[in-house]
């Protein structure tokens, strides 16, 4: 009896979510969409209440859920796939089969998950991976770099500056027939996060500078300085990503607190001291007008958090926070938002400040886009603009690399 009134339970719970969780209208496959975000906040309200009863973290679940997509290293007639090692860190390589006349280009995935989840090895990050290396000709390495909280800031940036470092010696390139002025660095959603920020390493340093040819960065999240911007208000239950869930995942990317959530929450996380770094993610200076609508900038709140956590003021963490001198050596940059999507705004500022700079960007807006959708093209529920998006960023890479 008990199971069944908690299945009823449940039932109830997903209804009323189908009924009140707000699509926008221009949204395509609006149930399949309604659908899956559904499922999302379900699945964030579950692990809320096993963690307040300390049956589970909040976390764990996302993990945990993820975990189940996860596919082994299957080579074909086109792709070798290996699952191997680079600097001690594991990585998946695509390796094509078909000779070439010249040396290949290759790109260097970094994958999504809120630092908490995912891996490079899920079954639609394997297919985008398959898909890039078999259309190029290219060595695609994936990296599963560490995860928080277990392994908290920087350990995801560590490893996969590690692995990156390790593939773009000389050795390494001449052993996969890489060409090195040929290579991109790639990630979506905190996977591009990680990737502007090691691209603003590598293009900053000497040695690897000329290295990277290119970054292309699928609707990153560039920062949580302001966490008040236009976007995250009007997208504040989503779709597919939600503000409590995004700040309650990624702020475990820095600590355990969860004092740091509700200041986060609340707009009122930032140390005194740091209020010159808001010039950087002032959206009222940087946005098209189109997306101001009718918000009002106010400037974050100072010193209402006693803790001291100073990866928030750690440009290897937020990559928006660099100045220009820094940003006027990125590489060509290849950026791809989503009109409905929490982060959004991230990426209009950092497309401004890099195009003020003379960095040049393709921009790639997705009218109608939520976020996540490169993860919804296997499976039960597959979404096409996840085809669509998947098929822009190839296209490009195949005009550009």
């Amino acid at each position: 009896m008990g199971y069944k009134a908690l299945c009823f339970g449940f039932s109830c719970i997903l209804f009323a979510y189908c009924l009140y969780s707000p699509i926008p209208e221009n949204i395509e496959e609006p149930w399949k969409v309604r659908y899956v975000d559904t499922l999302i906040k379900t699945i964030s309200l579950t692990a809320t209440l096993f963690e307040n009863i300390g049956l589970m973290k909040y976390e764990k679940i996302f993990s945990t859920a993820t975990a189940f997509y996860i596919t082994q290293a299957v080579s074909d007639e086109n792709i070798t796939v290996i699952d191997t090692d680079f600097s001690n860190i594991p990585v998946r390589l695509y390796l094509p089969k078909k000779k070439l006349e010249r040396k290949r280009p290759a790109v260097i995935y970094i994958h999504g998950g809120v630092f908490v989840a995912g891996s490079c090895k899920m079954k639609a990050h394997d297919n985008l991976n398959r898909l890039t290396s078999n259309k190029l000709g290219a060595v695609v390495v994936g990296i599963d770099y560490r995860l928080a909280p277990q392994h908290p800031f920087p350990a995801a940036l560590e490893d996969c500056v590690s692995v990156i470092k390790f593939f773009l010696q000389d050795s390494v390139l001449a052993k996969y027939k890489v060409d090195p002025s040929r290579i991109c660095i790639m990630g979506d959603s905190s996977g591009g996060t990680l990737a502007a920020t090691v691209t603003q390493l590598l293009r900053n340093d000497p040695k690897f500078k000329n290295r990277i040819k290119a970054q292309a960065l699928i609707y990153p999240g560039l920062q949580m300085i302001d966490t008040f911007l236009p976007s995250h208000r009007e997208y504040e239950h989503g779709p597919i990503l939600s503000r409590d869930m995004m700040l309650k995942l990624a702020s475990l990317y820095v600590t355990n607190d969860s004092s740091l959530i509700q200041a986060l929450l609340r707009n009122e996380h930032m140390p005194e001291g740091s209020r010159h770094l808001f010039k950087f993610v002032n959206w009222s200076d940087f946005l098209p007008e189109k997306y101001k609508k009718n918000h009002v900038y106010i400037e974050p709140v100072l010193g209402k958090l006693n803790a001291s956590y100073p990866a928030l003021v750690d440009s290897r963490l937020f990559p928006l926070l660099v100045n220009d001198s820094q940003l006027q050596n990125l590489p060509l940059t290849y950026i791809l938002t989503c009109e409905h999507d929490l982060l959004r705004d991230d990426s209009f500022i950092y497309i401004t400040r890099l195009r003020n700079v003379g960095v040049q960007v393709v921009h790639d807006h997705m009218e109608g886009g939520i976020h996540g959708v490169l993860s919804f093209t296997t499976g039960s529920v597959v979404l096409h603009l996840g085809f669509k998006i998947r098929n822009r960023y190839i296209r490009w890479l195949e005009e550009n690399l």
